[in-house]
């Protein structure tokens, strides 16, 4: 039987999974880690992308995180997300439509928008509707 490790995905709003897993894929700020039980102890912040919770060979929960911290411990990794949806729940037509507001608004030279914030929320969209995707994929 495989060794697990604990794992916890909070929001601010709410805790989104806990439970015992093999592995865990992030989107760690330097690129994507993958934890495994008694990792070495670390936080790193993370992107908006994918977290992937693996539970066995055949089973695991994708989320999308729009950002936050990841904190690793020998026998409990913890994720603290800004916001954290499970892929299945991922509203498409709002982050498509999310993706073409961001987009009009970095193009729209004359505008007074905050070039962060739209270049923010358009990454923010692109990447809810990859970890869609990339569910799908995966027959979810």
């Amino acid at each position: 039987m495989p060794m697990t490790i604990h794992v916890d995905i909070v929001s601010a709003e709410k805790e989104i999974y806990s439970g015992s897993a093999e592995m865990l894929f992030a989107p760690a700020e330097l690129g994507e880690v993958g934890i495994t039980p008694r990792h070495a102890p670390f936080i790193t912040r993370l992107k908006p992308g994918e977290v992937r919770v693996k539970i066995s060979e055949t089973e695991s929960y994708p989320f999308f995180v729009s950002g936050g911290m990841l904190e690793v411990q020998p026998h409990l990794v913890t994720v603290l997300a800004d916001t954290a949806i499970r892929a299945k729940d991922i509203d498409e037509a709002a982050a498509i439509e999310a993706k073409a507001k961001a987009e009009e608004a970095l193009a729209d030279k004359s505008s007074k928008i905050d070039y962060a914030t739209a270049q923010a929320q358009l990454l923010e969209a692109i990447m809810q509707l990859r970890t869609l995707d990339r569910f799908r994929k995966r027959g979810g």
